[in-house]
């Protein structure tokens, strides 16, 4: 089992380094340099292709090995971040902005590819529990690592250097994918029956589309994972640029946001992997999501502060602090809710289905990430975080009925 969450927990860290460099120090770097909102929300658009990646999963699915796909996106994502260090954002912007969008083309390929292979690998509840938890740790933890790692020090190092650190990175997690010995064991069990069954459905895609919404507990999921982020992702996006605009320099909040309270996020997503193999996720969901939309009422009574002070500096980070750390749990929650319902697919069409539910959730948290910005600049912060936070207690209220008459009811003994 440790092998298993070594290799997932790298190859998640190593996925998690484009969102950092867009989520946490490109917002920063364009608010500093004076643009609105409403740009920095249009950056999202640099994700699209998360939500396509559905469209190829099924090509992932049934030609060539994970191995070869893995080595060839890591490879490719250590390419593209030699060309942005060969960029300067002052002078190129388009151009850095291109490489991003290459680096995300690349990481959904990657996540097709070991998202299948998270499935494959993982037996039982607990091996589940504690799978989900290397992934969401080590996603978030590439995140922390170029976000606020890289933010911190980016005046010191430079852009050129910094891009030629995460190319060494991604070179190095290539040569270790390459000699993976987990790829040779159980991964690949049944793979040949699998891709049999592919094919067949390849000149007939409808058929792989029945298959997906006939698993049980699918539909459920779906509306889940489109909505079940909208409040904290709005919250998670424009607290910082508050801030920023009243109360902390950009190096503050590359450090408390960007690496205390992302920490806080991981040891969330860590507690959540170890809980999940001690009580059942449906009672774990709907008390950390009542807890969350407790968080939110206190995040938004902090709004009404503009004055800087010590005091209002440390209510924030505890603010976001609390926030990240729910934040992490629910997510580790919601990627084993997401597995369990995959692994009730046929093998044929696991890492498709998967690639489906996970394209849902990037979907949800895009759109609504994009035109927060402009939420906020058109109404203003308060009322912007009075929906986020009717929004949040709405999944809380979605949680708690699933819980007692549907998908998450515990089943008698």
């Amino acid at each position: 089992m440790n092998d298993k969450l070594v290799f997932l927990g790298l190859l998640y860290f190593v996925q998690g380094i484009p969102y950092g460099l867009q989520s946490l120090l490109l917002p920063v770097y364009l608010r500093g340099a004076g643009h609105s909102l409403t740009h920095i929300g249009l950056t999202k658009i640099l994700y699209f292709p998360w939500v396509l990646k559905v469209l190829w999963a099924p090509l992932v699915d049934r030609v060539g090995t994970k191995r070869r796909w893995l080595v060839a996106t890591v490879s490719g994502l250590a390419l593209t971040c030699l060309s942005s260090a060969a960029l300067a954002p002052e002078a190129h912007f388009w151009g850095v902005a291109g490489t991003l969008l290459a680096m995300n083309a690349l990481a959904s390929v990657q996540d097709i590819t070991v998202d299948g292979a998270a499935v494959g690998l993982l037996k039982g509840r607990s091996e589940l529990g504690l799978g989900n938890m290397a992934q969401v740790v080590g996603y978030k933890a590439g995140s922390v690592f170029a976000g606020g790692g890289l933010l911190a020090v980016i005046d010191v190092a430079g852009w050129g250097p910094m891009f030629m650190l995460l190319a060494f990175v991604y070179f190095g997690v290539a040569l270790f994918v390459w000699g993976a010995p987990v790829l040779d064991n159980e991964l690949l069990r049944g793979q040949a029956e699998g891709r049999k069954g592919v094919q067949s459905d390849a000149l007939h895609p409808w058929r792989v589309w029945r298959k997906l919404l006939s698993v049980p507990g699918t539909p459920w999921t779906m509306i889940y994972v489109l909505t079940y982020k909208l409040g904290e992702q709005g919250a998670v996006t424009m607290f910082p640029l508050f801030l920023l605009d009243h109360h902390m320099t950009a190096r503050e909040l590359g450090f408390w946001n960007g690496v205390i309270a992302m920490g806080f996020s991981i040891c969330g997503s860590s507690l959540g992997g170890v809980l999940l193999s001690q009580f059942s996720i449906g009672s774990l969901m709907r008390r950390v999501f009542v807890m969350r939309t407790v968080s939110m009422v206190f995040q938004s009574s902090l709004l009404t502060v503009l004055e800087p002070s010590p005091l209002m500096k440390g209510m924030a980070v505890l603010s976001l602090s609390i926030q990240h750390f729910l934040g992490g749990l629910i997510t580790t929650l919601t990627f084993t809710t997401m597995m369990h319902c995959t692994q009730r697919a046929e093998e044929s069409v696991q890492a498709t289905h998967y690639s489906f539910l996970s394209t849902l959730e990037v979907l949800g948290k895009l759109m609504f990430s994009a035109l927060a910005g402009g939420l906020v600049d058109w109404v203003g912060f308060p009322t912007a975080f009075l929906l986020f936070l009717v929004l949040s207690a709405g999944t809380a209220l979605h949680i708690w009925k699933a819980t007692d008459t549907g998908a998450l009811r515990e089943q008698p003994k």
